[in-house]
């Protein structure tokens, strides 16, 4: 009997390891932004390929970019492009693949009790806000803005971000192109030094900021407004046009950027896009990977990256606008396609899963 315990004992541990042995696993981290699309993405490409196992974790763009330099995740998301430092760091453009997995809006969220019309808003209004220049919403740019809205003389709180962001870099870039004080005394990136207001970490410190200080304003993604309904009003665009935020509008500003799109290193601004429909402050999200995968433990699991990469930016997208967030175009898509096709494994090409 005991000789028999034995045998069934050992044959469990193999079956058990064979199981493992069988399972691919990956694992990325960065950009917050996306986190509650990948996740959702995640849970749909398991239950079409359940041996494969995924992780994500939201731990900020700068995160999953420390992560990919230093090899310790697979894939890493961040929502502003690889900097030339960054890039660097990886080994240059040559050795990496950034793709844009979808695109989301920043909107201007605000507090005005007893304002229930949505208020439009400028990117010149919005700049001289966060200068100081505008400090009570019924400063005459405002209401020129929203001339059949009673607004009052309550002060205004700026509110932004504390933690460098994606999310900073693609309002302060928005932001730079509409007021050129602005570009010289806050200027562009993940984090700035903002004259006024007050800080809060990530959108859900903003968002607590906008939701309990009376007269104040916010910069806050789309999906997350949405998500938590949180009030925001509309953005006059390039073409003259006041547009609120949505994964449409926003498609229709990824779709304006194609041209811009090259090689497998794939940023394009699509703040300020032209066209009646853009949504004006809009942004890609992207996913950052080695051109060669050799940091990954076998081509297994390369394959596995590769075939999840191109089901996230094809049958991805239609889970993207159930979230709020923008599905690529499909002009962006085929840029995509060919900077996915370029990725190997340890020189050699991976095959079509």
């Amino acid at each position: 009997m005991l000789a028999l315990l034995k045998k069934t004992a050992l044959a469990v541990a193999v079956l058990g390891s064979s199981v493992a042995l069988g399972q691919v696993r990956l694992q990325g981290a960065g950009a917050t932004f996306p986190e509650p699309l990948y996740k959702k993405w995640v849970t749909a490409y398991q239950a079409k390929s359940s041996q494969v196992m995924i992780d994500y974790q939201g731990i900020g763009s700068g995160g999953g970019i420390k992560g990919i330099t230093e090899k310790t995740v697979d894939f890493a998301g961040s929502d502003a492009p690889l900097s030339k430092s960054e890039l660097e760091a990886l080994g240059g453009a040559d050795k990496v693949v950034q793709i844009p997995s979808t695109a989301g809006g920043i909107v201007p969220a605000y507090n005005l009790p007893g304002i229930t019309t949505e208020l439009k808003f400028s990117g010149e209004v919005l700049a001289d806000i966060y200068l100081g220049k505008i400090a009570s919403w019924n400063d005459a740019k405002i209401k020129e803005l929203n001339p059949d809205v009673n607004l009052p003389a309550t002060a205004i709180t700026p509110a932004w971000r504390t933690d460098g962001s994606g999310t900073n870099y693609v309002w302060t870039n928005y932001l730079a192109t509409q007021s050129e004080e602005f570009k010289g005394s806050v200027g562009t990136g993940k984090a700035v030094k903002w004259p006024v207001g007050q800080g809060g970490k990530g959108n859900p410190g903003v968002a607590a900021i906008v939701q309990q200080t009376p007269g104040a304003i916010g910069y806050i993604e789309q999906a997350y407004a949405d998500q938590n309904k949180i009030f925001y009003g509309s953005v006059k665009n390039k073409n003259g046009q006041f547009v609120k935020a949505s994964p449409a509008a926003v498609s229709v500003a990824g779709a304006g950027a194609v041209e811009m799109m090259k090689g497998s290193v794939i940023a394009a601004d699509i703040w300020n896009q032209p066209g009646d429909q853009a949504y004006p402050i809009a942004s890609f999200t992207y996913l950052i990977v080695y051109k060669d995968l050799g940091n990954v433990k076998s081509k297994e699991q390369a394959a596995a990256l590769v075939d999840f990469l191109k089901w996230a930016v094809h049958d991805g997208q239609q889970l993207s606008s159930e979230l709020d967030y923008a599905p690529l175009a499909a002009g962006v898509q085929a840029k995509v396609d060919a900077a996915i096709a370029t990725i190997s494994y340890k020189g050699s090409a991976l095959a079509q899963r």
